[in-house]
């Protein structure tokens, strides 16, 4: 991989990481459109995206500060006794979400690995992820008296957490997966979006913990593109902040059918890859 392509795959996941349309599927698809000349099989490609998850765990951080600030203020008793029982809740209920994931990426990550391979099955997965999407919007559940994530019950938020478990197949989003979990158990689109974003950090930083080892070592023994991969994160960094902020407005104006823009998108970019992959490329 070039300097270039590692800056481009850095503005690709910044802008899609956050947007319910998987990052890691559109990682997969567009070096095979462009013929970029290395294989998502080589073993510094999934460290590598990694690497750029660490520079929107940064923006996610960043731009949740607040909430990150408060949940550690009351593990050192600050703040009055109902906040701080209202942040222990809203950490536990990360944790909770947080596991099937954990749990579930740990036992089929050789398996999955595979699938980085695949960039026809990247795309087939993302006409998935565009109609579970479209789905989602009409059966999800209204007036529930849910307001905010700290009103779910623990059993909802081990469900969206399972649900954020289908994102470890490239082509399903990771956000999109866990907004549907939201809003099918009654949360509104916003705060659906705030909860897939919180719980998006332990994740991302948990994987960075077991694969940017392996991606220095491999680093070291081939040279690779080292010099340009601090850079790549921080561009990641930065187009996922502003993808945050606007997501979070987007969401804030539209519950209703707000998702059917990425499904279509999802539905329309998987057909044409995969059209292009069997009668083109």
């Amino acid at each position: 991989m070039t300097g270039l392509q590692a800056l481009i795959t850095a503005i690709l996941q910044g802008l899609t990481e956050l947007f319910p349309v998987s990052s890691l599927g559109h990682a997969v698809i567009l070096p095979r459109l462009l013929h970029w000349g290395f294989s998502e099989d080589d073993p510094s490609f999934l460290p590598f995206l990694v690497v750029l998850h660490l520079g929107t765990a940064a923006a996610l951080l960043i731009y949740f500060w607040r909430d990150w600030a408060q949940i550690i203020g009351a593990f050192f008793g600050i703040g009055g006794a109902r906040e701080r029982r209202e942040r222990w809740r809203l950490l536990w209920l990360i944790v909770v979400a947080t596991i099937p994931a954990v749990v579930l990426g740990g036992a089929l990550e050789k398996f999955l690995r595979h699938l980085f391979g695949s960039p026809e099955s990247a795309a087939v997965f993302l006409i998935v992820n565009g109609v579970i999407l479209f789905a989602a919007e009409r059966l999800r559940r209204r007036n529930t008296g849910l307001g905010t994530a700290t009103d779910m019950s623990w059993r909802m938020a081990l469900i969206i957490g399972l649900w954020q478990s289908l994102a470890l197949v490239p082509g399903i989003s990771r956000s999109g997966a866990t907004m549907v979990g939201g809003l099918l158990g009654g949360l509104e689109h916003k705060e659906a979006a705030r909860f897939s974003f919180l719980i998006a950090t332990p994740i991302i930083l948990g994987a960075a913990v077991l694969e940017v080892p392996h991606f220095f070592h491999h680093q070291a023994e081939s040279g690779g593109f080292g010099p340009f991969v601090w850079l790549a994160g921080i561009v990641a960094g930065i187009t996922a902040y502003a993808s945050t902020a606007f997501l979070m407005r987007y969401f804030g104006r539209h519950d209703f059918e707000a998702l059917d823009p990425f499904a279509y998108y999802c539905v329309a970019a998987g057909v044409i890859a995969l059209a292009l992959f069997f009668w083109v490329l």
